[in-house]
């Protein structure tokens, strides 16, 4: 049997005030389209046809090749938007499952549950609906005797009696096709707001004796459609206590969830610890028993396992194992912290790579080098990489002390074992086993074996 989903995401969003299409604001990291994107998936087997309208050009752009879109150019309601998706699913689908875009909370097992009640009715649709005590404005689900529905009653015309009913239409539908394409063209227009609702095919079905089923979901909160910013907070409060829940249960500790920030695409291993104000962007992976926070944020990183990360911003970086880092360190995009790295206040790398057992004590930056295990960098180093109009690499050996305040003037090699002086100025090659102070740095002494930094920062 072929599945199809029809999505519909045309409408202005007007109170939403903004030049972005409400479909594509943000939640936990992605667009509100992509949740309702997921959750589909899991219910249908063709490729989605998204109904666009308004901001058709910047959806459309966003969707690529993960849906189909049909353009709905007037706004002449529910009914209509998903009549133009006929010409495209018209003899190439079995069920057609519609749902709004704007409904980023609604779970896949309700939509699984809506087609499994869809595939064992003899009539053509069947709803999700809700029970609820705060209506929200959502039309009212009025059943027959033998409990199929007999009508969706929109509020503003619903009677004093029909306000009093508790069971609300969510927005959900599957239907058979084939009744599908030839009822949407029998739904009569609205005459107070001039539009064709799909929620009328209710009435049509229950006319000709035909069952609409329903299936009652028991979580209101998944029922939150957006209109406005405040329903956008709503949603993201909620997904976020969602997002968290699950990872607190697969293992990883949180000290306060309610100051905790996970995206979506998020992977964190077990036995890691979340301090608060901890902001976990994009596509991050975190090991396992690592110590995040408090006051960190990292976006599209990697962490490997047992690693400390405290108040620092992490982006586009990658950890090994046993990493420490912070308070207030900067790790910007490219840069690769080996097992056992140190890096401590106020220091910044960028596009770089600092091998086993670095040690960055702190207020230096490191850009566009490569430093070799067990190095030390003094307090107060740069790499100066960037001479206006291009940038240059340093390469700095393994065992190198790297003295205080010390100038590191791209393109620059310095050897295993070297030692610069505090406030040397570097702009010449070092040799191996030799000592450099200086400005401009020159040698004064060399030794026969390798030295060893010891990692002393002074």
């Amino acid at each position: 049997m072929k599945i199809t989903a029809i999505l519909l995401a045309a409408g202005q969003g007007t109170r939403m005030k903004s030049s972005l299409p409400k479909v594509l604001h943000p939640i936990a990291g992605q667009p509100m389209i992509w949740h309702a994107l997921q959750v589909i998936q899991r219910s249908t087997t063709e490729k989605p046809v998204v109904v666009v309208g308004h901001g058709a050009e910047e959806v459309t752009k966003y969707l690529d090749d993960s849906a189909q879109t049909v353009l709905q150019e007037a706004q002449l309601g529910t009914g209509h938007a998903v009549m133009q998706a006929e010409a495209l699913l018209k003899g190439n689908t079995d069920l057609v499952v519609v749902c709004y875009s704007d409904m980023p909370l609604l779970r896949g097992e309700n939509l699984q549950k809506l087609v499994e009640t869809q595939k064992n009715n003899r009539g053509p649709i069947s709803i999700l609906t809700v029970v609820a005590d705060d209506p929200r404005g959502f039309g009212r689900i009025i059943r027959k005797a033998d409990g199929s529905v007999e009508a969706i009653v929109e509020e503003y015309v619903a009677t004093a009696e029909q306000l009093q009913v508790k069971e609300l239409n969510v927005g959900g539908y599957c239907f058979d096709a084939d009744w599908l394409w030839d009822a949407l063209h029998r739904i009569p227009k609205n005459p107070q707001k001039g539009e064709y609702y799909l929620t009328d095919t209710v009435k049509l079905a229950s006319k000709a004796g035909l069952p609409v089923q329903a299936t009652v979901m028991d979580d209101l909160e998944e029922t939150i459609g957006i209109n406005t910013r405040v329903h956008l907070s709503e949603v993201e409060a909620a997904m976020r206590r969602r997002i968290n829940q699950e990872h607190m249960l697969n293992g990883v500790t949180m000290m306060d969830p309610a100051s905790t920030y996970i995206d979506v695409d998020v992977k964190i291993g077990r036995d890691t610890v979340l301090m608060p104000n901890t902001y976990l962007h994009g596509k991050t992976e975190i090991g396992e028993g690592n110590l995040i926070g408090p006051n960190a944020i990292i976006r599209d990183s990697k962490i490997g396992n047992r690693c400390k990360v405290l108040a620092s911003v992490l982006e586009g970086a990658l950890l090994d194992d046993d990493v420490d880092i912070g308070p207030f360190a900067r790790l910007r995009k490219g840069a690769h912290l080996g097992n056992h790295v140190h890096m401590g206040n106020f220091g910044e790398v960028k596009d770089s790579y600092l091998a086993e057992g670095v040690k960055m004590g702190h207020f230096s930056y490191i850009g566009n080098a490569q430093i070799g295990a067990n190095s030390n960098i003094g307090a107060g180093t740069i790499t100066c990489n960037y001479d206006g109009e291009k940038k240059y690499a340093t390469e700095i050996g393994e065992d190198v002390f790297i003295g205080s305040d010390t100038m590191l003037v791209a393109p620059l090699k310095i050897g295993s074992g070297a030692r610069t002086g505090a406030g040397s100025v570097v702009t010449k090659n070092v040799a191996e086993n030799t000592l450099v102070v200086g400005m401009p740095a020159r040698a004064i002494k060399k030794w026969k074996e390798k030295r060893k930094s010891n990692n002393v920062d002074k």
